[in-house]
């Protein structure tokens, strides 16, 4: 566990804040608002608290410090800032009292969505994700669907099969895929090579027939149980979304639930309900695509 204590200036911590987010992960910053007495650490110390627990700077060491790194991890999960406040007495180390307060708030990461697949779920879904506040890359090997005409709200279009294209940017633990392609052979492709990252979402549209060939497909392949119900099918909730506006409507919201620590249901639950038949052809029809 990296720990980087005084001899920190704020730019060093606020650069560090960058790099986090550039690579998708979270972290909080405390800092001292309030001392008096005997405090550790004056007004306006900071302390950079990172996702794993390790932290750059200090707000005074001791048990007041680990119960803000211990909040601090909390808030990373919850995304909502306090003010701590601690009575410098003899529970915290401290003989001559003293008080301080602290102030915490979350870095928010840029969340990045990877939509496989540019049919008309795929522009939708575009359109709808960068409204929403994500950094959205669009991938589809087809070049006459991948073109900045049709998907002008994209930060990035790739034209190359999606096991390449993943292969070749970033995905992390904090990015989530949708799959919308033209053909189930592609759709399972595009599975395959998602599986093989840390995502944490991965959804596909699709029928009840589709989810369990994907399954019995995957378990012939030799995936295990774990990887496979990390295929979240039909994706979006379950609003009964029909149109690919709609649908796009369905999966954002559950792209942001999902990224608040609510969850996305698995590859054994039906999760979109009516936005995709659910015993109906094993792949969605054009329109929807």
């Amino acid at each position: 566990m990296i720990t980087e204590r005084y001899a920190v200036n704020d730019n060093a911590l606020y650069e560090e804040i960058i790099r986090l987010s550039r690579i998708g992960s979270a972290s909080a910053l405390a800092t001292v608002i309030e001392s008096a007495g005997s405090s550790p650490r004056k007004t306006g110390a900071r302390m950079l608290v990172r996702g794993d627990g390790s932290i750059m700077g200090s707000v005074g060491g001791g048990r007041a410090e680990q119960e803000v790194i211990a909040a601090a991890l909390i808030m990373i999960r919850d995304d909502k800032p306090q003010i701590m406040e601690f009575e410098l007495v003899e529970q915290y180390g401290y003989v001559c009292g003293g008080s301080m307060r602290v102030y915490l708030e979350p870095n928010s990461i840029e969340h990045r969505l990877v939509i496989i697949g540019a049919g008309h779920v795929g522009t939708s879904l575009t359109a709808l994700a960068r409204f929403a506040g994500f950094h959205v890359t669009v991938i589809d090997e087809r070049k006459e669907y991948a073109c900045t005409e049709r998907l002008p709200e994209a930060n990035e279009i790739i034209a190359v099969p999606s096991s390449e294209a993943l292969s070749r940017i970033d995905v992390n633990h904090a990015t989530q895929i949708v799959i919308a392609t033209p053909g189930f052979e592609q759709d399972f492709d595009a599975v395959r090579a998602a599986l093989k990252t840390p995502a944490a979402y991965i959804g596909l549209i699709g029928s009840n027939r589709k989810k369990k060939v994907l399954a019995d497909t995957l378990a012939r392949e030799g995936f295990g149980g774990d990887e496979i119900a990390r295929v979240t099918i039909p994706a979006g909730l379950a609003i009964k979304a029909e149109t690919p506006q709609e649908i796009a409507i369905s999966i954002i919201a559950q792209l942001i639930s999902q990224r608040r620590g609510n969850g996305a249901q698995g590859i054994g639950t039906n999760a979109c309900g009516g936005c995709i038949t659910p015993n109906g052809n094993l792949q969605a029809t054009a329109a929807t695509r």
